[in-house]
């Protein structure tokens, strides 16, 4: 038989770097969860990645819970690709930055998993609409 799902619980956490402190401490605990060993699981998983991670926690009703790890932010991936420190408050207006069509592509490939669409294609085109909201220009 199946777990009864208790809650799900969606975060955003700096990859490696999950402390028991806000935000990850105030929405696990009221659900019983081992903060200290969510935060191990969760750092050992992203390692090797960087920028914030989404992650979404499903808990069950036995205190046991299954960790889903996303890839990063499509807007750190555009800021990084870009050499931006954040983007454009008026992206109509002020352009910020810009990214080549080789990188827009890398990034859509990366994000492929967390997209709704199997198509390269079409991942771009999600992708370029990010980063025009960001003010980046794609070249």
């Amino acid at each position: 038989m199946a777990k009864k799902i208790k809650a799900i619980v969606k975060l955003q956490i700096p990859a490696g770097k999950a402390n028991p402190a806000p935000p990850i401490g105030p929405a696990l605990a009221p659900h019983g969860l081992n903060i200290a060993e969510f935060c191990q699981q969760f750092n050992d998983a992203t390692n090797n990645k960087e920028g914030a991670i989404p992650a979404i926690v499903t808990i069950y009703e036995d205190r046991s819970y299954d960790l889903k790890i996303k890839e990063p932010l499509t807007s750190d991936l555009l800021k990084k690709a870009a050499g931006i420190e954040k983007g454009s408050g008026e992206p109509n207006r002020k352009k910020v930055g810009n990214i080549t069509q080789a990188q827009l592509e890398d990034i859509a490939k990366k994000k492929m998993p967390d997209l709704n669409t199997e198509d390269i294609k079409q991942a771009m085109k999600i992708i370029a609409a990010t980063a025009k909201n960001m003010g980046i220009d794609i070249k």
